[in-house]
C-alpha cells in the first residue's frame, strides 16, 4: 500500500491521530531499526531455550488445559500453524478495515517492545499485509476478553493462507487475497503461533475507535445542548461560576460554553437559577470529558504494552497474566455510565423545551394557532433513547466465566463491554438529532436569531426539518440531521467555530475519517 505519509513503530505508544491515518489506509507503516533489534534479542532468548530442552508454553507446549503437552521437534511447526486456524472460529458481523488496519500495527508495535520471542519474519509478515493492503476479515464475536484469540486469530490464519480477507475492495478467500497481492502463506515457527493470536490487539484498535466516535458524538451533545439553553434563555452566571470552584475539567467545559454562547446575546428568562439540567451542564459533561480522557490515555498506553504469555524479560522466559485488560475494561465500563448522566441531561432538556413552562413556549412547541400535536411523541422517543442507553451501563466484567479445565478463570469481556458502550455512541447521535430539532423550533417561535456555533446547529436543522406548524412525518428528519451532525465536516466546523483544544488534539476529531467503500465488511 502506498500511504500518503510513513509512519516508523518503535514500541512505544500510538497516538490516536496516528490509528486514524494507519486505520484510514492513507498510512504506510515500518518498524524501527532498533525495534527489530529487540524482536532480535528476544528471539535469540527463546531459540536457546528450546535448544536447550526447556518447555516454552505455547511453543512447545500445548495452551490452556493442554498446557502439559509436550510436541516433538518434528511435531512443533504443524502445532503451531494448526493453534493459528483453530482458533478461527469468530462469527457473526465483521470489523470495520480500520480496526483491523490498527490492530495489525498494534500487534507489530508490542512486539516492538522485544518482551514477545517471535521471530522477525512475523512481524514483518505482519507488515507486509498492511503494506499490500491485505484486510483479513474479523467477525466481531470471538474473545471473552483474556487474549483475543478467537479475534486475532482470524488475523493470524490468513497469514498462513487460511480465512478471508479485503483485497482491492474484494473480499475472497485469504489463499487468493495473498496470491493477488504477491505474498506467500507463513510457515508459523516455534512462538509465532500464539504470538499470531494470544493479544488484545483487536479490542484495544476497536476501543479507540470506540472512544473517538463516543467523544465526538459527546462534543455533539454538548453543542445541541448550549443550543436548547440558548433557547430556554438559561442564565451563564452557573457556567461563569464552574470556571472558577469546578474541577479542572468542569471549568474547561464551563469555559467552552462561555465562549460558545458569546456571539449569540440571548434573553435571560431565569427566576433565580434554572432547573439543573441547563445549571449543570458543565458539571455532567466535564465529569464526561474526564472519563473519556482517562480512557482514551490507558488505550493509548496499552498500544506499547506487551500482553503475551509468557514474556521474554532480560535472558529470562517468564509465564504472564498480562492479557487480562481489565484496566482498560473498567475505565471503559466508567465512561458507559457517564454517557447515561449525559443521555439524562439531554433527554430533561428535551422536555423542559415541551412543558411549557419556559415564558413564550407553548406545550409540545405548538404554534399559536396551529391544530397539531406538536413534538410531544418526539420527546417519548427522547426517554426511550435515554433508558436504551442506560440500558447498557451494567458491569459485566466481572461476572464468572471458567474454561480450560479451570486454568482460564478470568476474564474481562472487553470486546462486549465496547460493543455496548458502540450502541450507546449510536443512541446519542440521535438524541443529539432530537434536541437539536426542539431547540430550533423553540427559536422560531420566540422569534430568535441565533449567531457563532449555535447558528451553524440551527442551519443544519433547518436544511432538513422546517418549521412544525401541521403534524408530519419527522422519522426520515431526525435521521438525516443526525448524520449530518455526526459527519467529519460538521465536526471540521465545530472545531473551527468553537475549540476544545485538550479534546479535539488528543482524540484527532478534526482528521477525516470518510470511510473507503469497502470499509465495512459482512
Amino acid at each position: 500500500m502506498s500511504g500518503t505519509s510513513v509512519i516508523e513503530l518503535s514500541g512505544q505508544p500510538i497516538s490516536f491521530s496516528r490509528m486514524v491515518e494507519v486505520g484510514a489506509g492513507r498510512a504506510s507503516v515500518r518498524a524501527s531499526t532498533e525495534g527489530m533489534e529487540r524482536v532480535v534479542a528476544a528471539r535469540t532468548v527463546l531459540d536457546q531455550a528450546i535448544a536447550d530442552g526447556l518447555p516454552v508454553y505455547g511453543a512447545t507446549t500445548g495452551v490452556g488445559a493442554m498446557k502439559d503437552v509436550e510436541w516433538s521437534a518434528d511435531a512443533i511447526n504443524a502445532f503451531n500453524l494448526g493453534l493459528v486456524r483453530a482458533h478461527h472460529f469468530g462469527t457473526g458481523p465483521a470489523f470495520p478495515t480500520s480496526v483491523v488496519r490498527n490492530a495489525m500495527a498494534i500487534r507489530i508495535n508490542t512486539a516492538l517492545t522485544g518482551h514477545v520471542g517471535c521471530t522477525p519474519a512475523l512481524v514483518k509478515a505482519f507488515l507486509d499485509l498492511l503494506d499490500r493492503d491485505v484486510i483479513p476479515i474479523v467477525r466481531k464475536t470471538g474473545s471473552i476478553g483474556c487474549g483475543d484469540i478467537g479475534l486475532m486469530g482470524q488475523i493470524g490464519a490468513v497469514l498462513t493462507g487460511a480465512g478471508e480477507a479485503v483485497y482491492r475492495g474484494k473480499r475472497m478467500e485469504a489463499a487468493d487475497a495473498l496470491k493477488a497481492a504477491g505474498l506467500a502463506p507463513v510457515d508459523m515457527a516455534p512462538r509465532d503461533g500464539l504470538a499470531a493470536l494470544g493479544v488484545n490487539a483487536v479490542s484495544y484498535a476497536y476501543a479507540a475507535e470506540t472512544l473517538r466516535h463516543a467523544v465526538s458524538s459527546t462534543r455533539v451533545l454538548l453543542s445541541t445542548g448550549l443550543l436548547a439553553c440558548g433557547a430556554l434563555g438559561a442564565s451563564r452566571a452557573p457556567w461563569e461560576a464552574v470556571t472558577a470552584v469546578g474541577t479542572p475539567r468542569e471549568a474547561q467545559t464551563g469555559a467552552w460554553l462561555m465562549q460558545a454562547s458569546e456571539p449569540w446575546n440571548w434573553d435571560v428568562t431565569t427566576n433565580i437559577q434554572d432547573p439543573l439540567s441547563v445549571r449543570m451542564i458543565a458539571q455532567v459533561f466535564g465529569a464526561v470529558f474526564e472519563s473519556l480522557m482517562a480512557a482514551g490515555f490507558r488505550i493509548v498506553s496499552a498500544t506499547a504494552r506487551s500482553d503475551d504469555n509468557p514474556v521474554v524479560v532480560g535472558n529470562k522466559i517468564l509465564t504472564s497474566g498480562g492479557s487480562l485488560p481489565l484496566d482498560v475494561t473498567l475505565l471503559l465500563e466508567s465512561s458507559a455510565l457517564c454517557m447515561a448522566h449525559a443521555a439524562r441531561n439531554a433527554f430533561n432538556r428535551c422536555v423542559l423545551l415541551g412543558n411549557g413552562v419556559r415564558p413564550g413556549l407553548p406545550v409540545n412547541l405548538v404554534p399559536k394557532g396551529a391544530i397539531a400535536t406538536g413534538f410531544g411523541p418526539m420527546i417519548k422517543l427522547a426517554g426511550e433513547i435515554f433508558s436504551r442507553v442506560l440500558s447498557m451501563t451494567g458491569p459485566v466484567s466481572a461476572q464468572s466465566l471458567v474454561v480450560a479445565g479451570g486454568l482460564e478463570d478470568e476474564a474481562a469481556f472487553l470486546p462486549l463491554v465496547i460493543d455496548r458502550f458502540d450502541r450507546q455512541m449510536e443512541a446519542l447521535k440521535r438524541l443529539a438529532a432530537i434536541e437539536a430539532i426542539l431547540a430550533a423550533q423553540a427559536i422560531d417561535i420566540l422569534g430568535m436569531k441565533p449567531t457563532g456555533m449555535a447558528a451553524e446547529l440551527y442551519g443544519i436543522v433547518r436544511k432538513y426539518s422546517g418549521f412544525l406548524t401541521v403534524d408530519r412525518a419527522l422519522s426520515c428528519e431526525i435521521e438525516a440531521i443526525e448524520l449530518a451532525l455526526a459527519s467529519d465536516r460538521f465536526m471540521q466546523r465545530l472545531i473551527e467555530i468553537a475549540p476544545l483544544p485538550a479534546v479535539d488534539d488528543f482524540f484527532a476529531l478534526g482528521a477525516v475519517t470518510t470511510p473507503e467503500p469497502q470499509k465495512q465488511v459482512a
